[in-house]
């Protein structure tokens, strides 16, 4: 048995060394060939792989992202650029109808001085308040005073802001939509910030606007919650050069005036002027009233008006009955009333249905999106692949003629065998136009009426 096994392998042995040689699958050798097959490869996975990424972000709002797109979305965003809708009223689950409000647009300074600043109980626990604001004649924006709460000593201080308003709204929504985002970063006016003194108080109230929204009057009131208001002093804020003026002149004439012509000091007693506005009949004047409090009855001391630069102050009448044209030109939301349920629950109904129509939109544009997703992956990877087989054929033909030939006449006959394929394909290209040619023809003349 030994012997018959070692005589089966003797003559296996002859057969390979003498006979015919066992068939060996082909393995191209050829270093070149492989690194680009590697290349194609893995150049295609990461196409893949760019690809499962792109339709996974677009079925899943939790989807990985890489460091630069993180970076990316968390990049800090302009403010002023940030969108801001109109407040709702929010409906319970257990209300069919919550009275929702409806605003209207009123006169700021009516009647004219009558502006005032409301604190709330809430703003000596927030320390913060944003007071009601002045919107310009024009609509382009809103000016407003936020005043601070020092607790440390009870005092107060205010800084008036300016807000741009939007364009492309109505007049309320720019209103509603006005946002302490979007203010301005620096007040246009501010008072004294320190708080040494013990229940002082300093604030900035809007007045009014000139018809062209280009000076706004502010009064600032100092005083102390113990002891009442001390001083009120018109300030005129331009716009047009951003710069601010106090108009202590008129003050200083009305104590002249009456020192002068019925020997009262005013400085001995508790007086001070209410800030109406500007003059209607010329703008550029500031119109105030003075008082004093020398009993229990104000005691008038007449109607003055000055420059808003607070030039040339002058009297214009001791009669408190005698009206002065005071203008009326900034603008304020309130509150009109509520909207009808019915209006209410027909824009509900709206909304449901516009949110479902932009639902069905939006799946719809996705599905479209992952759609050309595919068909833009499949195309590239088709490319990828035709362009892997020209470079190989290319290197192919390269290698066969420096195998056959070499120096210059290699490169001459590279260049004519590769004009010969271009000539080929341009023919192949040609062929296939007319025929497409003939078919257009075809079809149109199959559509003409007989």
């Amino acid at each position: 048995m030994i012997y018959a096994l070692l005589g089966i392998a003797a003559a296996f042995c002859a057969y390979i060394q003498w006979g015919d040689e066992i068939p060996v699958p082909f393995i191209d050798k050829d270093v070149n060939k492989q690194e680009a097959k590697y290349v194609l490869n893995v150049n295609k996975q990461e196409e893949k792989e760019k690809y499962k990424k792109a339709v996974l972000k677009r079925r899943t709002t939790t989807a990985y992202m890489t460091v630069e797109e993180y970076e990316q979305l968390s990049a800090p965003k302009d403010r002023m650029e940030t969108e801001i809708e109109i407040p709702k009223i929010p409906t319970p689950a257990d209300m069919v109808y919550v009275p929702q409000p409806s605003y209207k647009i009123t006169r700021y300074n009516n009647p004219p001085g009558s502006p005032e600043i409301t604190l709330t109980n809430a703003f000596y626990e927030r320390r913060q308040q944003n007071a009601q604001g002045i919107v310009s004649p024009d609509f382009t924006k809103l000016v407003y005073p936020a005043v601070y709460y020092y607790p440390n000593t009870g005092s107060t201080a205010c800084d008036i802001f300016v807000i741009n308003l939007e364009e492309a709204k109505s007049n309320v929504d720019k209103i509603l939509t006005a946002n302490t985002i979007h203010r301005l970063s620096e007040p246009i006016l501010s008072t004294d910030e320190t708080n040494d003194n013990y229940y002082t108080f300093r604030t900035l109230t809007p007045v009014d606007f000139t018809p062209d929204g280009t000076k706004i009057l502010v009064k600032e009131k100092i005083g102390n919650t113990k002891d009442g208001i001390w001083k009120t002093t018109p300030v005129v804020y331009d716009f047009t050069v951003n710069t601010s003026y106090k108009l202590v002149e008129v003050r200083d004439a009305i104590v002249y005036y009456w020192k002068e012509n019925h020997g009262l000091n005013l400085d001995d007693k508790r007086w001070d002027v209410t800030p109406l506005g500007f003059y209607a009949d010329n703008p550029n004047w500031v119109v105030v009233n003075a008082q004093a409090y020398t009993g229990d009855k104000p005691v008038n001391l007449g109607t003055w008006a000055v420059t808003s630069k607070g030039e040339r102050p002058r009297l214009l009448t001791l009669n408190a009955k005698q009206s002065v044209n005071i203008g009326m030109n900034g603008y304020k939301l309130v509150k009109a009333g509520v909207v009808s349920p019915a209006i209410s629950e027909e824009e509900e109904k709206q909304l449901k249905r516009i949110e479902k129509d932009r639902q069905k939109q939006a799946k719809k544009e996705k599905q479209e999106d992952i759609k050309a997703l595919e068909k833009s992956y499949k195309a590239k990877i088709k490319e990828m692949d035709k362009e892997f087989k020209e470079s190989q054929k290319d290197y192919d033909l390269r290698r066969k003629i420096q195998g056959s030939t070499s120096g210059n006449e290699a490169i001459e006959k590279y260049k004519q065998i590769k004009a010969e394929q271009e000539l080929k394909e341009q023919q192949e290209l040609e062929r296939q136009r007319q025929k497409e040619l003939q078919r257009l023809e075809r079809e149109k003349s199959r559509q003409q009426p007989q």
